[in-house]
């Protein structure tokens, strides 16, 4: 027999807190420093590319310049006779990066939903560290150049970095339910943007060396942690004896799990309540969905779309940024880097505060629009921002907190609403799925962008 809703989400409210572990804890930890460290090894590129245009371009030199012979020893490096040229080309390898990125993404959430998380998580992190040593690191020190071994390089690496983020959203999905979501997955992804912050910071302080070692030091970083997550990471309450999701939460909002993003039909709230408990009743193993059944599930290709468009601008801005600030208003690369931070923590904030104002309304779509309403307002005002350090920081701050803070929500919070919806509740092995969807159509997007 259905319980009344007031009911029905008591539950849920009042355990919130008193149902977390220090495992959950943990598992938060390691999750959201795993991604950073995947995002801080992909920030390093974007962080150095005016010393890599530099580097790929041969110096200005005088007519009354000795020329220097040999031609080949001394211009090995000169891959592109100009800036411009290389600047094309460094867009050429974000494309290929974010195409392959989400071509892997399709694949990584199938694949996690099958394989250990664990084991798929910490292949992807160490194997993509070595990756970015070669590209980055042991390239300049052997003075190895090439247009072709650098493309290759840069799709495999986004193949082996797709293999996170469907990961830890299946990992987070499985530990924690559906009340406190948004606010819990809101501070929760800005480990892309804490990411990004330790990425800029750790580039910026070695870049003086040579750009070589600010990839040697985030790679060096990156392995290291996937080593941790293989021999640390708990990937649902099971392997610790603890109840999962959804096996105690036949009374609770867990139920309702797509009911904030698709709309409040209370006529129907009978009908899902009773499909819900026979399902869970008959099928107490679920297997892992296909991925167009994926697709078909309420609200995945819907929010696919708009993540498409979100994550092109907001990809922009993580490509571009710090080499957009150094070229525009002729700041040094350093300082460019350290400047462009303040659009991290502006996602950071954004997506923290809208999580919590979309779990108090139990709406996260008005949210979103809202937000991205006065994105756009804000976007025109950075396009006109001076050449003043601080007014471009502030309203580069504003702007990351109405862009980043709903891609962090679509990406983590309404990803893992909507591989725990009715159709498919109990059942993790839809979570890394759904992910990969969500999150591979958004690189499409962001693709196309560059």
């Amino acid at each position: 027999m259905a319980l009344p809703g007031s009911l029905r989400r008591q539950p849920a409210n009042r355990g919130l807190v008193s149902r977390f572990t220090h495992h959950h804890v943990v598992v938060f930890l390691l999750t959201f420093f795993s991604y950073s460290l995947l995002h801080a090894s992909r920030k390093t590129f974007s962080n150095v590319k005016v010393s890599i245009s530099s580097q790929w371009t041969p110096s200005c030199l005088n007519s009354t310049a000795p020329e220097l012979r040999p031609y080949e020893l001394w211009n090995s490096s000169h891959l592109f006779p100009n800036a411009e040229e290389a600047t094309l080309f460094l867009g050429t390898l974000d494309t290929i990066f974010l195409f392959s990125y989400a071509m892997g993404l399709f694949v990584s959430g199938i694949v996690g939903d099958r394989l250990n998380l664990r084991w798929v998580l910490s292949f992807g992190m160490c194997s993509s560290a070595l990756v970015v040593f070669f590209f980055g690191t042991l390239t300049e020190w052997l003075h190895f150049y090439n247009k072709w071994f650098y493309c290759c390089l840069w799709v495999v690496n986004g193949l082996l970095q797709s293999t996170g983020w469907p990961c830890v959203v299946a990992v987070m999905g499985n530990w924690f339910g559906k009340a406190g979501r948004g606010f819990v997955f809101g501070l929760w992804s800005a480990c892309a943007s804490v990411g990004n912050i330790l990425g800029a910071f750790l580039a910026s302080c070695v870049l003086k060396y040579g750009y070589e070692y600010a990839f040697l030091v985030t790679a060096s970083v990156q392995f290291a942690g996937g080593v941790i997550v293989f021999f640390g990471l708990l990937t649902s309450p099971k392997e610790v004896g603890l109840p999962e999701l959804g096996a105690d939460e036949d009374g609770s909002a867990e139920e309702d799990a797509n009911r904030p993003l698709m709309g409040d039909d209370d006529a129907d709230d009978d009908d899902n309540r009773n499909y819900s408990i026979q399902a869970t009743d008959t099928d107490s193993q679920p297997k892992a969905i296909g991925f167009f059944q994926a697709c078909c599930l309420p609200g995945v290709v819907l929010y696919s779309l708009a993540y498409a468009c979100l994550k092109l601008v907001n990809y922009s801005f993580f490509f571009w940024l710090p080499f957009y600030l150094s070229n525009n208003f002729g700041w040094k690369e350093a300082e460019a880097d350290q400047l462009s931070i303040w659009y991290d923590v502006g996602g950071i904030i954004g997506g923290t505060i809208q999580g919590l104002i979309s779990d108090v309304l139990q709406k996260r779509a008005p949210v979103l629009a809202i937000s991205l309403l006065f994105a756009v307002g804000s976007l025109f005002g950075y396009s006109r921002s001076p050449n003043s350090k601080p007014i471009n920081a502030v309203i580069m701050a504003i702007t990351g907190f109405f862009i980043g803070g709903p891609s962090n929500m679509i990406s983590s919070a309404i990803s893992a609403d909507l591989g725990r919806q009715d159709l498919v509740r109990g059942s993790s092995e839809a979570l890394a799925t759904v992910t990969g969807i969500v999150d591979g159509t958004g690189s499409i997007g962001a693709a196309v962008g560059q």
